[in-house]
């Protein structure tokens, strides 16, 4: 199933984020069709600088061949349990849509989950990792900040499961809340659009 917003309404502030959906991932083909265009948080997640910014362009437009591993089907085979964790605890559901910014269609994000809880718009973020991470990695960090950008939300529940060979280390999840920091957004708002420069030239 996929929805296309028209033209017009790109650059309406006063699209909810349900009107901002731009594909879904049960729909691979148009879902990898639709990030191959824009700037995923994924994307975000990498872009450290000049040279990063340089690599990602040659992945987006030559693509790298990668297709998982083993760690990567671990946490494609963990996260609905994890995402039916945080919609108990937290009451944040799941999510597969793909979401376009306000005013910029390139600018684009799948976050976890999505609700609206008293009134406010929240998300999820779900991991796996063999690291026992006493403060959340930067890159996930950009990623987190790139979905309350495009989505327009003030905060986002990030949940990780640490597994060691791939056994969860906890009966539960770890969690911890991350608000929204308008300055780095700031920023990473520049490096997508220098990045879809590179993409046009």
């Amino acid at each position: 199933m996929t929805m296309q917003p028209t033209l017009a309404l790109w650059d309406s502030p006063q699209l909810s984020h349900r009107e901002r959906i731009v594909a879904y991932s049960e729909d691979r083909v148009a879902w990898l069709r639709a990030r191959s265009r824009g700037v995923t948080a994924t994307d975000v997640a990498r872009l450290t600088g000049p040279r990063a910014l340089q690599s990602l362009a040659i992945e987006k437009l030559s693509g790298t061949g990668f297709g998982g591993n083993a760690y990567t089907d671990h946490g494609r085979a963990r996260e609905p349990e994890i995402a039916r964790w945080v919609r108990t605890n937290h009451r944040i559901e799941p999510n597969s849509a793909l979401f376009h910014a306000v005013g910029e269609p390139r600018h684009l994000a799948t976050p976890d989950g999505v609700a609206v809880v008293d009134g406010s718009l929240v998300l999820a973020e779900i991991k796996t990792t063999v690291s026992a991470w006493r403060t959340i990695p930067r890159s996930y960090l950009r990623q987190v900040w790139w979905q309350q950008y495009v989505l327009g939300a003030e905060r986002t529940l990030f949940a990780w499961e640490h597994h060691v060979d791939f056994v969860p280390t906890n009966p539960e999840p770890e969690w911890r809340w991350i608000d929204r920091d308008d300055n780095e957004i700031h920023v990473l708002i520049g490096l997508a659009d220098r990045l879809l420069d590179l993409l046009r030239n």
